[in-house]
């Protein structure tokens, strides 16, 4: 009986883990980490935030699929863009082992006189293993 117990007990600890990781300040830590990494043109931390299965899917671009693929987009992405800043709004758990976020993005262009870049997205987070990875990322433009 004491071994149930302790068993019932063990996965509700971890399951209340997975949904306290889901709250939006805990989400707003991750999306700072990317902006970070991207501010810093490094693609490859950013990629690494993303599932080896993962989906980009760019406003007036192909899907990109694949974290490879998404490397390359982003470090495309970062010579073209800087100073960004994501915002959560709104995250709302999907299970145990998935969230859906949404949120607002903020760029600055590159070029001689830096245009403000603003806009809104949609990302689901799934927990792999022990880490919580990008799994599908879509976004568009405020104008």
């Amino acid at each position: 009986m004491l071994r149930i117990l302790s068993l019932t007990l063990f996965l509700a600890l971890a399951s209340a883990t997975s949904v306290l990781a889901q709250t939006a300040a805990s989400i707003q830590k991750l999306d700072d980490a990317w902006s970070d990494a991207f501010n810093k043109g490094d693609a490859a931390a950013v990629a690494a935030m993303y599932a080896e299965d993962a989906y980009l899917l760019p406003p007036g671009h192909d899907i990109v699929k694949g974290r490879a693929a998404i490397e390359a987009f982003w470090k495309d992405a970062s010579q073209q863009l800087g100073n960004g800043k994501l915002v959560v709004v709104d995250v709302a758990p999907l299970g145990p082992r998935a969230a859906r976020e949404i949120g607002t993005f903020s760029f600055e262009t590159k070029a001689q006189s830096p245009q403000p870049v603003l806009g809104k997205y949609v990302v689901v987070w799934r927990r792999i293993g022990n880490r919580w990875l990008l799994s599908t990322d879509i976004w568009n433009m405020n104008k």
